[in-house]
């Protein structure tokens, strides 16, 4: 599989590592504490096929700026940042796509500057906070898997893991969020690896506990493709919904199959939907 090319762009607001792939109309493609590298993303490689894909390393990510300040770190301070890195790189507009917390992204990035953005992809996401009120989210007290799911995070956070550990560690974690776990080797097969900021992931913790912008869901004004597993267990279905019936122009995309990796779990449906999403677009 052909490597991302690696940049350090510079803008306006500091110096951005970013990974490069693809042809076609340009995609911003991030998420909001992992730390990424020229193996890319299996989320982002969904797009290659159709998009010059720009994938970013936000702040305290990888080679990327600093945060000279802790509320620099927040998702308005990111969508700040993402918003010099479109103007660096001299696009009018782009598109944006966000699986999870990059989905997150995608909402406030649609509310604030829907000017700047073509459309915008938002999976497996929420535009408030998501655990204190469904059980059906792992990051519930109530959902029979919180337990492990705080100690594998937790653990993931340590600086001086081995790469073998960080590993183990991190595939049973990702299988907790699939449908089918058995089928975790299948579908996560090719050589991709990224690991995750813990200062980001921190302050996004805190930051979570106030997150909700679902009144100004209407603010958006650019079509929005939502998608979401029936079975997600991070961010469950009903924040997918909530999003679909207050951004106007947005269609959404229930995946039968799939807990929170729909673009894996039903990687042709995926597909198919996002290609028939910029299909109609035209």
């Amino acid at each position: 599989m052909k490597k991302w090319e690696r940049t350090l762009l510079h803008s306006e607001r500091g110096t951005f590592e970013l990974f490069i792939k693809g042809e076609g109309d340009p995609l911003c493609v991030t998420h909001h504490y992992s730390e990424f590298n020229e193996t890319g993303d299996y989320f982002a490689e969904t797009f290659t096929e159709t998009n010059q894909v720009f994938l970013i390393n936000l702040r305290e990510a990888g080679e990327s700026e600093t945060a000279h300040e802790s509320y620099h770190l927040s998702m308005l301070e990111t969508i700040f940042d993402l918003e010099a890195i479109r103007e660096a790189l001299g696009f009018r507009q782009w598109g944006f796509a966000g699986h999870s917390t990059g989905g997150m992204l995608g909402v406030l990035y649609g509310i604030h500057f829907s000017s700047s953005l073509d459309y915008t992809v938002i999976v497996g996401a929420a535009a408030r906070e998501y655990m204190t009120f469904s059980k059906d989210c792992i990051y519930n007290e109530a959902h029979h898997d919180f337990g492990r799911m705080q100690e594998l995070i937790e653990a993931l956070k340590q600086s001086g893991l081995s790469l073998d550990k960080r590993k183990e560690l991190s595939v049973e974690r990702t299988k907790l969020s699939l449908h089918k776990p058995e089928a975790y080797h299948e579908l996560f097969s090719l050589n991709i690896h990224k690991g995750m900021s813990a200062a980001r992931m921190n302050f996004f913790i805190r930051e979570l506990q106030v997150f909700d912008v679902s009144r100004r869901l209407e603010h958006i004004s650019v079509p929005s493709l939502i998608m979401c597993g029936r079975f997600d267990v991070q961010c469950p279905l009903k924040y997918s919904i909530e999003m679909a019936e207050g951004i106007r122009d947005s269609r959404l995309i229930i995946f039968e199959r799939s807990n929170h990796y729909p673009f894996l779990e039903e990687a042709d449906r995926f597909k198919d939907e996002y290609e028939l999403f910029l299909n109609e677009r035209k």
